[in-house]
């Protein structure tokens, strides 16, 4: 998109996912037995046009940054993870991953604002009209090239996505509410009391200038570094015209271990959240994926090609690489690369995990030998 810069915030440790999340970066998490959490917004990017994308990210940067030069810039005629300050290094290197890379000159970041300030030269750099702000955790499809059309029709200083969800899970998120000309009215970062059932699906349009403006004035001052709880609300404060646009399709944020097992289940569902078609394919994509409604011993299940089993799999989706023992259970998981269960074994509503650590999602009995 000609004009936009297109950012990623990538910044997240997975505290919140439990064992899923230890040793493991959050951006990097599995999902749907083709992919990881980050791979959603990449894969919206390419398709909506963008060449390259501005990773912004801090914790265990080189290896998040070594794994998506991997993955994602393989050819680079086509579309490419962009790493600010330390780009040059990986430019140097397209057959491989840099030995080295340079020193960090700068100071942490300690918020989603934060990275886009401390990062100016390469969010600002070569004067972009807009700043397509995205997060590396939610699992959606969306084409953005239509809601920076009327961003730009508008006018606005920032266009927000948001979604209508159920009123009683609206404190989990940011809550917008909009007047009858569709300005946004209230903007409040996880509200005890919500007034709305409208949320802030977590990525906007800002015009570039008004974006930095906003920054420079708040950098320095007593703030929370953060986009949701200091940019939009001091935007919205100055009367800054700010629009909204509905994201009508399928949109998960994956902040809980609970959450990323019911989108899991809603990959299975009688009317699919997402078809398989729509997941990106960057974990071991020379293997093939489907999806099995019955079949020998699988029912209802998301399954690799190299699938080993000599157990029955029902209602859970399957990585690649996988080993199902003799008369061994599976049923309602999530089963990662590689993961091996046990003959006998009975699993429902768990992950099973590489190293073979079971983690629960619902309140089900988990036998067998697997380590809990």
């Amino acid at each position: 998109m000609d004009g936009v810069r297109a950012v990623l915030l990538a910044g997240g440790e997975g505290r919140r996912m439990g064992s899923l999340g230890r040793g493991r970066l959050k951006p990097l998490v599995p999902f749907g037995g083709t992919s990881r959490l980050i791979d959603f917004s990449l894969a919206n990017t390419r398709r909506s046009g963008f060449r390259e994308v501005l990773l912004l990210s801090q914790y265990e940067e080189r290896r998040l940054m070594d794994d998506l030069h991997t993955v994602w810039n393989g050819d680079p005629g086509d579309f490419r993870v962009h790493f600010g300050p330390y780009d040059e290094a990986y430019r140097h290197t397209p057959a491989g991953l840099p030995a080295a890379l340079p020193d960090r000159t700068w100071p942490s970041e300690r918020g989603t604002a934060d990275a886009l300030i401390r990062k100016a030269d390469h969010v600002f750099g070569d004067d972009p009209s807009e700043v397509l702000v995205l997060h590396a955790d939610h699992v959606y499809r969306f084409d953005y090239s239509a809601m920076i059309r009327r961003h730009r029709a508008d006018r606005a200083a920032l266009t927000v996505s948001y979604q209508r969800i159920e009123r009683r899970y609206v404190h989990l998120f940011g809550m917008v509410e909009f007047d009858a000309a569709g300005n946004l009215t209230e903007f409040v970062e996880k509200p005890a009391e919500p007034t709305s059932d409208l949320v802030f699906a977590a990525f906007c349009v800002f015009d570039a200038h008004v974006l930095r403006r906003y920054l420079e004035r708040l950098d320095g001052t007593d703030w929370q570094h953060d986009i949701s709880r200091d940019v939009i609300p001091a935007m919205l404060a100055a009367g800054e015209r700010i629009r909204g646009y509905e994201v009508t399709g399928y949109w998960e944020d994956i902040g809980t271990v609970e959450r990323y097992h019911r989108a899991h289940r809603g990959l299975l569902s009688e009317r699919p959240t997402m078809s398989l078609a729509d997941l990106p394919l960057t974990v071991r994509p020379e293997v093939p994926r489907q999806y099995v409604a019955r079949e020998g011993s699988v029912r209802s299940s998301i399954v690799p090609g190299d699938l080993v089993n000599a157990g029955r799999v029902e209602g859970s989706v399957v990585y690649p690489g996988v080993t199902v023992g003799a008369g061994a259970s599976v049923r309602d998981c999530v089963l990662l690369p590689g993961t091996v269960v046990p003959e006998g074994a009975e699993l429902e509503s768990v992950i099973l995990l590489e190293d073979g650590t079971v983690q629960r999602c619902d309140p089900a009995p988990v036998l067998g030998g697997v380590a809990s």
